[in-house]
């Protein structure tokens, strides 16, 4: 049996401390929630490489290091409602209810969110809850947010997610693909939106956030 509280610290001190996660907060979480407990079972021992995990065709378990410097760029503080979109398994979301007030959970994939539902569960996460819909429209019951992580990369943002901001809430994403993902958070003043690009960021798309196609006449 793989010792995963020593590849637990092993990941925070290798993978995080050396990409410039240093909130303690964000480093406290990664070393407490098992990641082991969101991939496969055959793949439990591979838990803690500096990869993205596929736990369903298409559908990753973020790579440990851009994922812990997405959350570290939106800035979660503990009176925050968050919400994560494209929740997958859950390991964002149980990094995130470690940080904030209470999280929503967003996924489509149903058989996704029901594992979600179930792992959270088990790890007794009593502040974070899996709501099922389609990806692109946020879940607009639980808004407004003061966090939006949209925990993959998209071409576009939808003005449906951002219209759940609070007023000073933070959306952050990586947008572009591959090499040319570029981090970004968007922060809500009012009703101004600003938004700026923090530092390359190379993680797996999302279903449903691609740019429409234009028609050629």
């Amino acid at each position: 049996m793989p010792d995963f509280a020593t590849s637990r610290r092993q990941m925070v001190d290798t993978q995080l401390r050396t990409n410039d996660v240093t909130d303690h907060g964000i480093l406290d979480a990664f070393g407490a929630v098992p990641r082991e407990a969101f991939v496969p079972d055959r793949l439990k021992p591979l838990a803690y490489i500096d990869e993205h995990i596929e736990v369903a065709p298409g559908r990753f378990v973020t790579q440990p290091h851009p994922l812990g410097k997405l959350i570290q760029l939106g800035e979660p503080r503990k009176t925050d409602k968050a919400l994560v979109v494209g929740a997958a398994t859950g390991y964002a979301t149980a990094l995130l209810a470690d940080l904030v007030r209470s999280v929503v959970a967003l996924e489509e994939d149903t058989a996704l969110a029901a594992e979600a539902t179930a792992t959270l569960g088990r790890l007794a996460i009593d502040n974070a809850e899996v709501a099922t819909g389609a990806l692109a429209a946020g879940w607009p019951a639980g808004a407004p947010y003061d966090l939006i992580l949209i925990d993959g990369s998209v071409e576009l943002i939808p003005d449906a997610l951002v219209a759940q901001l609070a007023d000073r809430g933070r959306l952050v994403t990586v947008v572009g693909r591959s090499l040319a993902g570029r981090a970004t958070i968007m922060t809500r003043s009012g009703a101004d939106v600003g938004t700026r690009t923090a530092f390359n960021c190379n993680v797996k798309p999302l279903p449903g956030f691609a740019r429409p196609k234009e028609f050629v006449f």
